[in-house]
Order: structure tokens, then sequence, then C-alpha cells
């Protein structure tokens, strides 16, 4: 497997012995991951669809959206056997496809129907430096026991993931409960916008800057 700042497996013990890796996906290097790709869609399926009941597009089983193009990155938490463990998709800030730019500036532009248009104190950014997070969700069957630090690694990747494609800090819509658990990732966020209830959630757009994380 490739290692890279887009392709990085440390291993990570679990309680039960098995190594948890992190691997970053792209387009580009898929093809060198077997069926990881597809197996975190599988797993976005589970979470949002299955789990959430979210009304979102699928087919063969897997998860998607109009935000999965070659422009964005994928982080993957998961087993040495590629069971998907947590997931994430970063995409620039500056993308384009069609009428669609990133979730939360569609949302704020109103075109995205279940997101309200009122998420953000000011206008979307749209630079280099900027990326955004989203589809966040660590695997319903992770065992209590390492879910925390399951966060934790994935978060830590993102971090990672989003320095080496030239990234500052990450925008991203969250359950804003995240004053709780960011200290212990250190990850400094600030609120972009005002607690909002989704689909009988509270969320909220922050700001993610992950200068003070290790390299």
């Amino acid at each position: 497997m490739l290692h890279s700042p887009l392709a990085t497996h440390e291993p990570l013990e679990s309680p039960v012995g098995t190594e948890i890796l992190t691997t970053a996906l792209s387009f580009e290097n898929m093809h060198q991951h077997g069926e990881l790709f597809s197996n975190y869609f599988r797993a976005r399926k589970q979470s949002f669809i299955s789990v959430k009941q979210w009304n979102l597009p699928e087919a063969m089983g897997m998860e998607y959206d109009q935000y999965d193009t070659p422009a964005s990155r994928w982080v993957v938490v998961h087993d040495e056997h590629g069971r998907i463990l947590a997931g994430n998709r970063l995409t620039p800030t500056t993308s384009r496809c069609g009428v669609y730019s990133y979730m939360i500036r569609d949302a704020q532009r109103g075109l995205l129907d279940e997101i309200p248009a009122n998420l953000l104190f000011d206008e979307a950014p749209v630079v280099e430096s900027v990326w955004e997070s989203s589809r966040l969700f660590v695997s319903h069957d992770v065992p209590a026991g390492i879910r925390r630090k399951v966060h934790a690694r994935l978060i830590s990747e993102i971090g990672r993931t989003s320095r080496a494609l030239g990234a500052a800090t990450c925008v991203t819509l969250l359950a804003a409960n995240w004053p709780r658990w960011a200290p212990r990732v250190n990850v400094d966020m600030t609120a972009l916008g005002p607690v909002l209830t989704i689909d009988g959630e509270d969320n909220q757009v922050v700001s993610m800057d992950f200068s003070r994380q290790l390299i």
C-alpha cells in the first residue's frame, strides 16, 4: 500500500488485538486499497440511512451524493481486514460540480432542502486554505471500549490529511456537543453559525484548526 500523507497506516491496538489503521482515499489511489473504498460507502449507508434514517441516495448498498467527486478525499479508520470503523469526507471549498460547490455553502445558497440556509453567521468561505469536513461517522458496531479512541484517531487523521492538502482549517457541520470532546483531540474549534435542529438533532457549523496537533 502507498505510504504517503494521503495513505498512512499507523497501528493502534484494540482490546481484541486487531490493528486499527487509517487511510486517506482518493480517486487516484483507491485501486491500491482493494475493497476499502466501496466498503467505506457501504458503511456510510449503514450509518446514515439504515441507522439514522436519513433520506439520501443509495445504490448497490452504498450511500453517496453529489459531493463524492474526484475533488474530494475520504479519511477512513479501519481494521486490518478492511472493516470500516469510522470515516469522513474532505472537499475543497473551491470545488465546483455543475451548480454545486460544497455542502455548507450550497445549504446557505438554498440548494439543499434538508439543511437550513441560515446555518452560518457570515458568507461561506471559498478559499484554497479551507476545506469542508462532512459525513463524519463512527460505525454503530464499534465496541464502546474503543469508540472514543477510534473517534480521536479519525479526527487526528482528518487534521493530518487536511494539512497535507494545504488546508489550514476545515469547516464542518457537527453535533452541537463538540465543545465536550474538542479539547481531548487538541483541535481548536470555533462556532461559525447558530445551533440548529436538523433531523431531530442539534447541529452547528464550526471551524476546525488543527495547528496544535502533532505533525
